[in-house]
């Protein structure tokens, strides 16, 4: 067992927690549960297997309610581990902790993890894995940067390693709630999108470092494409030249859902933003609060909410 909290953020989330919670039992010594008042029986499995829940109002912003986690979790480990209700560690992985990460030298504060995905049943290697994520980190050298949507764990001091095995995103849902949920994320991603385009939040972009910051200048490249083609472009990117194509047919409505179709909901959104807006900051703000309830940023103040400022 290494010197290790886990934070599972959750909502609704019973198909799931108890094959999250169970998995990083071996490694981690406090499992923490941020429930954002599940109407199932998440909060309950999770305290019947060892783990704290918290409950915490749902702001429609992930990396908001992952802070607050931050901020207010009794938190008495050297380090933390972000995870989804629906990841869980490869057994290779659990084992590299157990050997590695309380040996790690003191500037070390980041643990970046590679993760898999399981989509219907298989593991789609070729189109984009290994998709590569810090999500262990010293306590209180880092947060998670406030986006709407591709949000990172952002380290406040120190340097970041790697290491060899992966976590893995398999949710057991349907795909009539996979593509229903993907609505919801395409507002988000239209949202911030549009933040980078036009400075919604008026500040800068941050900096972020490996293949999440790698990941974000090829969005802005991606951002000065025209709308729509840019997603037949990326879906041609990742089935043909990732060769998402050797991966059957679950590899293709994998690539075809979450690389193209996904993609095009997320214009069609920007195109309907802009058409009610133009290309005016302050008119999309209050847009995407009163139609979407998405505040512009965690400084947001209630006259930029509702128009009356």
């Amino acid at each position: 067992m290494s010197d290790l909290s886990v934070i599972i953020l959750t909502f609704n989330e019973e198909i799931h927690i108890r094959r999250c919670i169970e998995n990083v039992r071996p490694v981690a010594k406090d499992v923490f549960v941020v429930d954002s008042f599940s109407t199932d029986k998440t909060a309950e499995i999770a305290a019947s297997l060892g783990a704290k829940v918290f409950k915490n109002k749902w702001e429609n912003n992930h990396a908001r309610q992952f802070n607050w986690g931050l901020g207010n979790l009794p938190i008495q480990t050297k380090w933390v581990l972000r995870l989804d209700a629906d990841e869980y560690l490869m057994p290779e992985l659990i084992e590299e902790l157990g050997a590695k990460l309380d040996t790690l030298a003191p500037e070390i504060t980041g643990v970046i993890l590679k993760r898999r995905h399981i989509f219907l049943g298989r593991w789609v290697k070729n189109g984009i894995y290994p998709i590569k994520l810090l999500r262990i980190f010293q306590t209180g050298h880092a947060i998670c940067e406030e986006r709407w949507m591709d949000e990172n764990i952002q380290l406040l001091d120190g340097f970041a390693i790697e290491f060899s095995h992966d976590f893995v995103d398999h949710n057991l849902n349907n795909l009539s709630w996979w593509t229903a949920k993907h609505v919801g994320y395409a507002v988000r991603e239209a949202a911030d999108l549009l933040d980078m385009e036009l400075h919604l939040t008026g500040g800068g972009e941050n900096s972020i470092s490996g293949q999440a910051g790698r990941k974000r200048k090829m969005k802005s490249v991606y951002l000065r494409l025209p709308l729509f083609l840019r997603a037949f472009l990326y879906f041609h990117y990742r089935y043909f030249l990732r060769l998402g194509f050797w991966e059957g047919k679950e590899g293709f409505l994998w690539n075809f859902l979450q690389g193209f179709w996904y993609r095009v909901l997320v214009d069609a959104k920007i195109f309907e933003i802009k058409r009610a807006c133009g290309d005016n900051p302050a008119e999309i703000r209050v847009h995407l609060w009163r139609e979407y309830h998405l505040a512009v940023d965690s400084r947001a103040t209630e006259s930029q909410k509702t128009g009356d400022a």
